[in-house]
């Protein structure tokens, strides 16, 4: 059994030479939300070193919240935004590149929203048909770019709360971020043994999980990394990221 560990990196935290070599997909920024060519040369560089594969990372161009305030910008802006970054980021990874994963704002209204989600997906399909989709377990985004026959990872979240109806608690609601490594490990052991992981309200809620996240501008990241990637392998799972 083997299930990818993912995590956010090439966004400035300061401890991506630490975290790489504990996960299996790293999700680079592209240079909008953070980051820079030059960090993302760097980051793409450290992930093909260690055998991570390597993904883009586009959000908003919003750098004083972090790209993660959601924007209405529309179908054809948003893919354009994509797009863009997507390309930055191959301009420096080359073949590496690997998957596409949205950031922030962005991720979560493609997450939900139909037109965006269409558009997205057939832009992928068009322009980068190779790179598999991480999306949002059981989102719309992950369903149609399944049906425009792209490969997608479905993902869950370590760090993250759950509400009952599947969907992430908001960061501004108090316990919405997990920061206990043995809670956290707990919980990837959970999502990818049974499919199913507690809700901030205890019930226990089916979650597909393909590709376990961990985000790196945590409180403490690296510790969640190395916690969640021994707890998995205790447990007899592989860490391994989806084959492109």
């Amino acid at each position: 059994m083997t299930i990818d560990l993912n995590c956010d990196l090439g966004e400035g935290a300061g401890h991506d030479a630490a975290i790489m070599p504990l996960v299996t997909s790293a999700n680079i920024a592209c240079g909008v939300h953070a980051g820079s060519r030059e960090t993302m040369a760097a980051t793409a560089a450290l992930a093909i070193r260690h055998g991570v594969a390597v993904g883009a990372h586009p959000g908003h161009a919003d750098r004083d919240h972090f790209g993660r305030r959601e924007l209405a910008l529309g179908p054809a802006a948003t893919v354009e935004l994509v797009l863009d970054q997507i390309a930055a980021l191959a301009s420096v990874a080359g073949p590496a590149l690997h998957h596409v994963k949205l950031h922030g704002g962005l991720y979560h209204e493609v997450s939900r929203d139909r037109e965006l989600a269409a558009a997205m997906a057939a832009a992928l399909q068009e322009s980068w048909p190779d790179l598999v989709v991480y999306a949002l377990a059981g989102s719309v985004l992950a369903t149609t770019s399944r049906t425009a026959g792209l490969r997608v990872a479905e993902e869950a979240f370590i760090d993250r709360a759950y509400a009952p109806d599947g969907t992430l608690v908001p960061r501004s609601h108090p316990g919405a971020t997990i920061t206990d490594p043995t809670v956290a490990a707990a919980r990837a052991v959970q999502l990818a043994t049974t499919g199913r992981v507690a809700a901030i309200d205890g019930t226990l809620i089916a979650v597909r999980a393909d590709t376990l996240c961990i985000h790196g501008d945590g409180s403490d990241p690296l510790g969640l990394a190395r916690a969640a990637r021994e707890a998995l392998v205790a447990a007899g799972i592989a860490p391994a990221a989806p084959r492109a």
